[in-house]
């Protein structure tokens, strides 16, 4: 039996495009192994340098960017904005060795709405691209941490409420549930109104905020006490 065309056949869903920068061999074909044999993905490219990876995304244009940050001729860091810029709609995500703070907060500054750390052995590789596609941000443990310390280290401002951005009570309800980790679709059903709202609703915050990613987005909330994640 075919798996479209036919009357009566369930329709093929449409596989999310993946491509991959990894300039460490062993590690880039075990990574594109994995995405490769995933159903519900579709491996449009793998690169090894920062030339490669610009060239095969303006080629190929994938949904999801997984990139490292340290690559031999240069920074995936101007590839994260570099893609941001060109195409809004990708989605990205680190997938690195480097866990401290100035790399993780640039990541998310950049535009990458997720970041794995590679030494964490039980990563769902798949199940975090899949995640990011729903609107949700995958973060290892260790990075979320990091935030947060970031967070409550940081000085608060004299007045707050005179530099915050402001937001409608709908865009912050919005803010809130990307915070909580809940999905466009989760947001919708919760708020009575429909996906395509919640994302020109998301284009607002991101333009009243001056950030390019949910992880940007959540983070200057937190930081400019615009939304609060506490019970």
């Amino acid at each position: 039996m075919s798996e479209g065309g036919e009357d009566g056949a369930m329709p093929v869903a449409r596989r999310v495009r993946v491509m991959l920068v990894e300039d460490d061999a062993p590690i880039r074909e075990r990574m594109a192994a994995i995405l490769g044999a995933a159903d519900s993905l579709e491996l449009v490219g793998v690169a090894e340098t920062l030339q490669q990876a610009r060239t095969l995304c303006a080629e190929r244009v994938p949904a999801v960017l997984v990139t490292d940050l340290k690559l031999p001729d240069g920074s995936g860091l101007d590839l994260i904005r570099e893609n941001r810029r060109l195409y809004p709609a990708m989605d990205i995500m680190v997938v690195s060795a480097l866990g401290d703070e100035r790399n993780v907060l640039a990541a998310i500054e950049a535009g990458a709405a997720g970041y794995i750390l590679k030494d964490s052995r039980s990563v769902d590789l798949v199940g975090s691209v899949l995640d990011l596609v729903a609107g949700l941000s995958p973060i290892s443990t260790s990075i979320a941490r990091t935030i947060v310390r970031r967070i409550q280290g940081k000085p608060a401002a004299s007045d707050p409420a005179a530099t915050a951005p402001s937001l409608t009570e709908r865009e912050t309800d919005i803010l809130w549930g990307i915070a909580k980790g809940l999905t466009y679709a989760d947001i919708a059903d919760r708020l009575g109104i429909s996906r395509n709202t919640v994302l020109t609703h998301i284009k607002n915050i991101y333009r009243k905020l001056e950030v390019n990613s949910r992880g940007e987005a959540v983070f200057t909330a937190i930081n400019q006490k615009i939304i609060d994640l506490g019970p």
